[in-house]
């Protein structure tokens, strides 16, 4: 589905001009010859204890993002420095003797619990070298290798190799720079054999994007511009039949009259990580902003606006009609107020609901069901706005709004030329409120958001409240 120029494309956007992978492992089991035979295609008679680092080009592998292979010693005195390798590495090869089963042990044992003491976050290729040498009668790599992937997570897979034969050297280094560039983990629980929530929330978010006619599948008109919009070229009229067929067999709800639903969708997606094609689905988030975190790349929702210390940022009338017109969306009841799973529902396209914690998330007035007015609503977006304009515009997108940064803010006035004119244009206040212990002060702010005082117990925290309120020239200030 994916030719090598898009991957090299979606590489290109995962931020990896190179990719730097250490080879770790105890002393003879085969790092220094794994690499020469690599860089040269032969088996090396004589090899140094330690190899100076090896270059690969960009074109040696699909993906045409250049290897820089460091190789290590294991010695004692040599501790500090394969310590300091494995704390800038993107990768870690660890490699055991298929003929030393004590070398196998090991890795439970010592290294992969000293990488995890390290708090390295990069992904681990566990490596059997001197397949060759291996007793015919032991136990398939996928039975020795599956306590040890169930402890270990980190483990990206497991491969084993020949150096003197040159079985798999290259894949070796293929399936760790595929680690860095294309990672299980942020997509796939390995454990529950699923989708993680974060990338099922950007998978979502993508098909109504995707969905033009908002009928809740994509038809194969919309389902042939996604594969042109992530991968460059369309799909045949067979191919799409087929993808749609592989899905129905498998999984009947993902298909309907109107083409593929959001259930197939997801389920595509499963299939191919499931496949080891992560590669795949990790072009189309790539295509649609995303970054490692499954969240959207910094510099799509930086904050171009300069402003000085005193001027603050507020949602322009196009972005309020926006949040007016998706409140109204997702109060399925049409009872005035988002109930908190209504409101899950509307954040389903964002790494998260951003207001499930402090400093949101009891800052604004909620009936006695737990239900959001539209007044509540717009005030915590008021309040986002004012306190991480970048979350608030990020979680704009999210949602669905299609503008641009400098369309969804403006800028307020500075505080010194409102002082001159005697009168201000802003509508977004923030007060603070001072006293001793037991004034009165957290009662004032709940009392502002409509709860009692007798609600709350005495805070020693900082608290926010927000909520609209009238004055005297009409205007509705917050």
């Amino acid at each position: 589905m994916a030719g090598a120029t898009s991957l090299a494309a979606a590489a290109n956007l995962a931020g990896k001009s190179s990719v730097r992978v250490v080879v770790i492992g105890d002393p003879g089991t085969g790092k220094s010859s794994l690499i020469v035979a690599l860089a040269t295609e032969q088996f090396p008679e004589n090899v140094p204890r330690v190899m100076p680092p090896t270059r690969l080009p960009a074109d040696y592998f699909p993906d045409r993002v250049p290897i820089t292979i460091i190789d290590t010693s294991s010695s004692p005195e040599q501790k500090p420095k394969l310590i300091a390798e494995c704390q800038a590495a993107d990768a870690v090869v660890l490699t055991y003797a298929c003929d030393r089963p004590a070398t196998l042990e090991r890795l439970s044992s010592f290294w992969l619990p000293e990488l995890r003491r390290l708090q390295l976050k990069a992904p681990v290729i566990v490596v059997g070298c001197k397949l060759d040498l291996r007793d015919e009668q032991q136990v398939s790599l996928e039975q020795v290798m599956a306590p040890i992937m169930q402890s270990f997570r980190e483990i990206e897979t497991c491969i084993e190799c020949s150096a003197l034969r040159q079985i798999q050297v290259p894949e070796v280094f293929y399936y760790a720079q595929k680690a860095v560039l294309h990672p299980t983990a942020p997509l796939f629980d390995q454990e529950l054999q699923a989708l993680k929530p974060r990338c099922v929330r950007a998978l979502k978010r993508i098909f109504i994007i995707c969905d033009n006619d908002k009928d809740g599948a994509l038809s194969d008109v919309e389902l042939n511009e996604f594969q042109v919009r992530c991968f460059n070229a369309p799909l045949q009229p067979t191919e799409i039949s087929g993808v749609k067929r592989v899905v129905q067999e498998k999984m009947p709800e993902g298909v309907n009259e109107s083409g593929l639903t959001l259930t197939g969708f997801l389920f595509l997606h499963a299939l191919f990580i499931e496949k080891g094609r992560l590669e795949t689905t990790w072009t189309v988030l790539r295509k649609f902003g995303y970054d490692n975190d499954i969240k959207l790349r910094d510099d799509l929702i930086a904050m171009p606006i300069k402003r000085a210390p005193d001027q603050t940022l507020e949602m322009t009338s196009e972005v309020v009609d926006f949040l007016r017109g998706i409140f109204n969306m997702f109060d399925i009841d049409n009872d005035g107020a988002l109930l908190p799973t209504e409101l899950e529902d509307l954040f389903s396209t964002a790494p998260e609901n951003p207001w499930i914690s402090d400093p949101y998330k009891d800052c604004a007035e909620k009936n006695v069901l737990g239900g959001l007015s539209l007044e509540g609503f717009l005030s915590k977006w008021a309040l986002m706005t004012l306190l991480d304009p970048t979350n608030s515009y990020a979680n704009l997108a999210y949602v669905g709004y299609p503008g641009e940064f400098s369309s969804a803010f403006t800028v307020t006035r500075r505080r010194r030329v409102d002082r001159k004119k005697q009168h201000t244009q802003r509508n977004i206040f923030q007060c603070y409120v001072f006293g001793a212990r037991g004034s009165g002060k957290t009662s004032l702010l709940q009392s502002f958001i409509g709860r009692q005082p007798s609600d709350t117990l005495p805070s020693n925290s900082e608290r926010f409240a927000t909520n609209s309120v009238e004055m005297a020239d009409e205007l509705e200030r917050r």
